[in-house]
């Protein structure tokens, strides 16, 4: 089979700085990509912002705004002139009290494709999202952009193998996955090292069960208690990795991927073959209590 290949750009960044720091540096760093030959860049998750959910603080609503916006507009001309597709996750303003964590995606050409709502919002120390953002209504989405269709996913979706099931169903050929997790100084090294290998380990086994790339992308840098850990990569359809960024420092890397081996892996396991789907209704009940 022809191989039909991609350069996927990783943009991992720290992001502590005011919102119009935070885009000045991240336009540089794709600018970056793309002249090491992305395709397609994608940026950390709440990339422009300081990630303000370690607490519960209303004086952070005035950091959400329109989605398509003031952001995506720029990034719309920055697309445009370099002929890259941008994935940028962003907090999102609806009306009056409805916010969301929201990925735009925009074309080579500048086009706004549409966006993404993190459907999986997390409430836990340190991550207080619930608080800020609604669950997402968009459903799961692929976007056919020029040199790819992507599936992209949130942070906290990572963790859901129904969401990586779904959008790789509707024909993605690349999960991306905006994130931004990271240990608390007040954790062991030895807990940091398990938690750093389940992160990793449970999206490769989305592109094990469902044949196809994964791209997770990382904020880094020090924020208040939280020390994010970056460690942004790349795994094949079989879940062997690619690329593996470092855990501390901003990185960008660009890395080809044939879309083409997703019909080798699928075809030597089956795994979409073989899916029982009459079997699965239970998967939709919340508990299944047992007999």
């Amino acid at each position: 089979m022809e191989s039909k290949t991609v350069n996927i750009g990783l943009v991992q960044m720290s992001c502590p700085g005011p919102v119009a720091e935070n885009r000045a540096k991240a336009a540089g760093l794709i600018r970056e990509a793309a002249s090491k030959g992305a395709r397609i860049v994608c940026l950390p998750e709440l990339y422009s912002t300081p990630y303000f959910c370690h607490e519960e603080n209303y004086d952070y609503f005035m950091l959400a705004e329109s989605i398509p916006g003031t952001a995506t507009s720029e990034l719309q001309l920055l697309a445009a002139e370099l002929e890259v597709v941008i994935v940028a996750s962003l907090f999102e303003k609806v009306d009056a009290g409805i916010y969301f964590n929201t990925a735009a995606v925009i074309d080579a050409d500048g086009t706004y494709l549409g966006k993404y709502r993190k459907n999986h919002i997390p409430d836990d120390p340190g991550y207080y999202e619930k608080f800020y953002f609604s669950p997402g209504d968009t459903g799961y989405r692929i976007f056919n952009t020029r040199y790819a269709r992507i599936g992209v996913l949130i942070c906290w979706d990572q963790w859901y193998p129904e969401a990586a099931r779904i959008t790789a169903l509707m024909g993605a050929e690349i999960l991306l996955f905006p994130t931004t997790i990271g240990w608390s100084s007040s954790q062991t090294e030895e807990v940091n090292r398990e938690q750093f290998h389940a992160w990793q380990t449970i999206q490769c086994a989305h592109a094990i069960a469902n044949g196809v790339y994964v791209v997770a992308v990382n904020r880094t840098g020090q924020e208040r208690e939280m020390k994010f850990w970056g460690g942004s990569f790349v795994c094949n359809p079989f879940g062997s990795m690619l690329y593996q960024a470092p855990n501390h420092e901003d990185t960008v890397k660009v890395i080809e991927l044939d879309l083409s081996a997703s019909d080798f892996y699928r075809t030597h396991w089956p795994f979409m073959r073989d899916r029982r789907v009459e079997t699965y209704d239970p998967i939709t009940a919340r508990y299944i209590k047992s007999h």
